[in-house]
């Protein structure tokens, strides 16, 4: 699937709330992601498919650049669109902003449970660093993944 990332806009909001309804059992609120497009140090990117009035949101990332830390919030593709990269394309331009942004440690939480998930951020080169029990509510708990940015260094 041929996508492009960029920012999300507030007209995309009916699209990502779709997708966060299909992905999540518990998802985020109209109001939270309102919140993170206020926010100066949050992004929303998303994945699209098609141009012009044919634009379909098929992905989206929410990511927190704090100092020199990123922090991953959310990420969900949907339900049509899995297992084609969407995802991967997503990841890799947030860890590309974070380095480009010189940040030294991308983070994350992943459902224990989301195998798929958890093998594409290994992939990318996360470690499983520790579990946070219970995270997502009794009985779901989150692995902690980090990605630990080297610095070049000049010669």
């Amino acid at each position: 699937m041929r996508v492009k990332i960029r920012d999300a806009i507030r007209r995309d909001l009916p699209q990502i709330m779709e997708i966060e309804r299909l992905a999540f059992d518990h998802p985020w609120s109209l109001e939270s992601f309102i919140r993170e497009f206020a926010l100066p140090f949050s992004r929303i990117t998303v994945a699209t498919a098609g141009n012009g009035s044919n634009e379909t949101v098929t992905g989206y990332l929410c990511r927190w650049l704090v100092a020199d830390e990123c922090h991953i919030l959310n990420v969900a593709v949907h339900p049509e669109a899995r297992r084609l990269g969407v995802g991967e394309r997503l990841m890799v331009d947030a860890i590309a902003e974070a380095k480009a942004k010189k940040a030294q440690l991308i983070t994350l939480e992943v459902r224990r449970s989301n195998l798929s998930a958890r093998g594409l951020y290994r992939k990318l080169d996360f470690g499983e660093r520790r579990l946070r029990r219970n995270y997502y509510g009794a009985g779901e708990d989150a692995i902690v993944m980090e990605l630990r940015i080297k610095r070049e260094v000049d010669r």
